[in-house]
């Protein structure tokens, strides 16, 4: 039996999937529907000079996607894509922030990217801040730490406006937040590097106040962002913009309440952290208009004062600035344990929540384990996620901006390693089904992109796990699509998204062909 067939019959064990919705096909999903492939900048397009990890790679080379864009956009264009997702680098374009100039050869390459791209047909969907930030805005006044940053993010988010705003009708400032804040100043992996105890052992920063602080700019940076683009730009080119958030599912470990509500805590400390501009939601009703406009009660019930304020003129702020839609980031799901009322080890990512989590519950994994040990194949998780935004949010329009699968990787492997990837076509064809039952629930979900186009840079992890439809070798820099390319191309250009229960993974192999 194989691994997605065998997958597929737990969950209809369970109830988790009907008969009817187990398989899907390219008409499950709107017309209009976009289908498309993510990357950023960093990530993906070299050239630092033109513009602590695992293995000790950084991403001044990576793909040399800023060389090679062209050769990329065929890739996008052979699979059929209607859309991509990409970053603009904040370096690239003002290396200095905003008291410097606009460099001339980072606007030309963001040009011309978004010009080949539309004469193919594939509409950019662009963030205008995934992660990278000048070191110069570090230097000057800490970054996300200083309510400075406000003034540069704003700046830099007209910038684009004004340069690509009028080709690009999808906007997202900010990519994954939430995570940004915890891992640059709770955790410490991310520059700047910042951490306590109990969360690490870094030369500076305090875990228990300076991740709320650098969020609580990031949402001000946005919602000054927002506000420009309303007042000067979207009138006149009819774009839209949102924000980007990760948001992994979480399970109660066990049916208790302690367990209920801590899964309901962190789902808040998770995507509805960044989201005080949303409170169209049970909050519509509030008795006290100071609900509206503010942090999720659960986060200001655990912790207090050290989650800042924002004033009356903030909050109306950030409900003048209202999303026009929201992105999430969604790969995986873990089990949830309470740790307000029993002691437990820090957790490093939801520890906040007072909260720990894990993989496995009796000794069994919550899904299949992927490349990566974050990572683990729930399908279902997929609808319900997407059914709690509905639901807290007032069924806000949502895309699927990045889901993909980790394959581990080391430099002795070879591209013959990699291609044969039907665990990637499992995954994402197993996440696809769940994303249309949540559609036919009334879910407003207007797209959804695979991370990643191309095996790329991967943060903390390196060149150590590939997320890419298409194989690259970081020494050629050749590209190779593997089986998932040839697959999502099938899939969005015939509507043939394999036959539901009767095929097992093996059989995935008629795609090579």
């Amino acid at each position: 039996m194989g691994v997605e067939l065998a997958w597929l019959l737990l969950l209809l064990a369970h109830g988790l999937l009907s008969c009817a919705s187990s398989s899907v096909d390219r008409g499950d999903f709107p017309p209009n529907f976009v289908f498309g492939a993510s990357t950023s900048a960093y990530q993906i397009e070299g050239a630092y000079l033109e513009g602590t990890v695992e293995d000790g790679s950084n991403g001044d080379t990576a793909d040399d996607h800023y060389h090679r864009y062209m050769e990329d956009i065929e890739l996008m264009n052979s699979l059929g894509v209607n859309s991509y997702r990409f970053s603009i680098s904040w370096t690239r374009i003002l290396p200095r922030g905003r008291v410097g100039y606009v460099n001339p050869d980072g606007v030309a390459f963001y040009d011309a990217l978004i010009d080949a791209l539309l004469e193919k047909g594939i509409q950019p969907f662009v963030t205008i801040s995934h992660y990278d930030i000048p070191h110069e805005l570090d230097k000057q006044y800490g970054g996300w730490l200083s309510p400075e940053i406000q003034k540069d993010f704003g700046y830099f988010a007209e910038v684009c406006f004004k340069m690509f705003g009028d080709r690009v009708k999808l906007w997202t400032t900010l990519n994954e937040p939430n995570l940004f804040a915890k891992f640059s100043y709770m955790d410490g992996w991310y520059p700047l590097g910042h951490c306590s105890h109990p969360f690490g052992n870094c030369a500076s920063g305090n875990s228990s106040i300076e991740p709320y602080i650098a969020g609580h700019n990031m949402i001000l940076s946005h919602a000054n962002a927002v506000s420009i683009y309303r007042k000067k730009y979207q009138g006149k080119q009819g774009g839209h913009i949102g924000i980007v958030v990760c948001s992994r599912w979480y399970e109660p470990f066990c049916n208790t309440t302690e367990d209920i509500l801590a899964a309901e805590r962190a789902l808040a400390f998770s995507g509805p952290w960044y989201s005080p501009f949303l409170r169209n939601d049970f909050f519509f009703f509030a008795k006290d208009a100071h609900d509206l406009g503010d942090y999720p009660p659960e986060m200001r019930m655990i912790l207090g004062p050290d989650l800042p304020e924002f004033t009356q003129a903030q909050k109306k702020k950030l409900l003048e600035t209202k999303l026009d839609f929201i992105g999430l980031n969604h790969y995986t799901a873990v089990y949830v344990k309470d740790c307000m009322f029993s002691p437990c080890e820090v957790d490093p990512v939801d520890g906040d929540a007072r909260v720990v989590t894990s993989s496995e519950r009796d000794g069994v994994l919550i899904g299949e384990p992927t490349g990566s040990e974050h990572y683990y194949s729930v399908p279902y998780a997929m609808e319900k996620v997407v059914m709690y935004y509905k639901q807290r949010y007032n069924n806000t329009p949502m895309y699927i901006t990045e889901n993909g699968y980790a394959q581990a990787s080391n430099s002795s492997m070879t591209a013959e390693d990699f291609t044969n990837d039907t665990q990637r076509v499992d995954y994402i064809r197993s996440y696809l089904i769940f994303l249309a039952s949540a559609i036919r629930k009334g879910a407003d979900v207007r797209g959804y992109f695979v991370w990643s186009l191309l095996d790329n840079f991967e943060w903390t992890s390196g060149y150590t796990i590939r997320f890419g439809l298409y194989h690259v070798d970081f020494k050629t820099l050749k590209r190779t699509p593997k089986l998932s390319a040839k697959w999502y191309g099938k899939f969005l250009k015939e509507s043939l998204l394999g036959t539901g229960l009767q095929k097992e993974s093996s059989q995935l192999l008629q795609y090579s062909a």
